[in-house]
């Protein structure tokens, strides 16, 4: 669903690549989790894979980035908007309506979408998201939490291939954050949609991701499955990435040779581990 090609770019007011010899698949239907330090080039992938680069910051733009069919130079950004819906980090600065209705139909009648299926699709996109109740409420008067849904509302309407989020939770407790991902998970796995999350809570994603992407200082440091990633606990912590202190501990204990299975994602699974090795 995206391919990334030996890609790099350059902001055109930067003099160093903010991202290098970039070469990235995820399949269709995946839920892949991006994160790494501040500053390591997470922002700028998606931005890549959405089209913005290009498109809206200029630069100097090296390899390909092939989204569904479209190549992110040739295409338009309309085309690429599309296939590709995307949540900003910054929720409040995305809303343009001042109802939670007016907010899905916007993007509806942007985009042409058929009269008679426009309120099949609103129905369906808040209840998909368990905010069917907040239809007719104030943004202004929601929490982030109810904020962060009706803007995956918004988009999941549209019906996009391709659901693109940047650090969607950053604002949220743990119990919201949970949540969120838990009705998107549930969502993108009934409909067939490819999601990428760019979030600093590796334990989060690790509970919901098929595929974890690691950048650091511009280039993919990891790339595979929770378990393959997590297992290298004490390079990640040297790049900043934090990892769950159940991932660290399991880890020991195999340098050690206590253990010489997976490394875990949770801490249900330590607990398991602990027991067999006190056993």
């Amino acid at each position: 669903m995206i391919y990334l090609k030996d890609f790099s770019f350059k902001y055109a007011e930067h003099d160093n690549f903010a991202l290098r010899d970039i070469s990235l698949i995820i399949p269709d239907g995946c839920f892949v989790g991006i994160t790494g330090a501040a500053g390591s080039g997470k922002s700028t992938l998606t931005y890549a894979m959405n089209g913005i680069i290009p498109h809206c910051y200029p630069g100097d733009f090296y390899g390909s980035v092939v989204v569904g069919s479209l190549d992110t130079v040739e295409a338009s950004l309309t085309d690429i908007s599309r296939l590709v819906g995307s949540v900003c980090q910054d929720i409040d600065s995305q809303m343009v309506s001042s109802v939670v209705e007016d907010e899905i139909l916007y993007g509806l009648e942007n985009f042409g979408v058929a009269k008679d299926e426009i309120p099949s699709r609103v129905s369906e996109a808040l209840e998909a998201m368990g905010i069917s109740d907040l239809r007719s409420r104030s943004i202004d008067s929601l929490s982030g939490g109810q904020k962060q849904k009706v803007a995956l509302a918004a988009i999941i309407a549209l019906k996009p291939r391709i659901l693109l989020l940047d650090e969607p939770t950053a604002e949220l407790d743990p119990a919201s954050s949970f949540n969120v991902f838990s009705l998107l998970k549930n969502y993108a796995t009934e409909h067939g949609m490819t999601v990428v999350v760019v979030e600093q809570k590796i334990a989060l994603l690790a509970d919901f991701a098929d595929k974890l992407v690691i950048v650091d200082d511009g280039r993919i440091r990891f790339d595979g499955t929770p378990k393959e990633v997590l297992s290298h606990s004490d390079e990640l912590l040297d790049i900043g990435v934090n990892v769950p202190r159940s991932t660290s501990l399991i880890n020991r204990l195999r340098k050690r040779g206590l253990y010489r299975g997976a490394a875990v994602c949770d801490v249900a699974d330590a607990v398991r581990v602990c027991k067999e090795v006190l056993a």
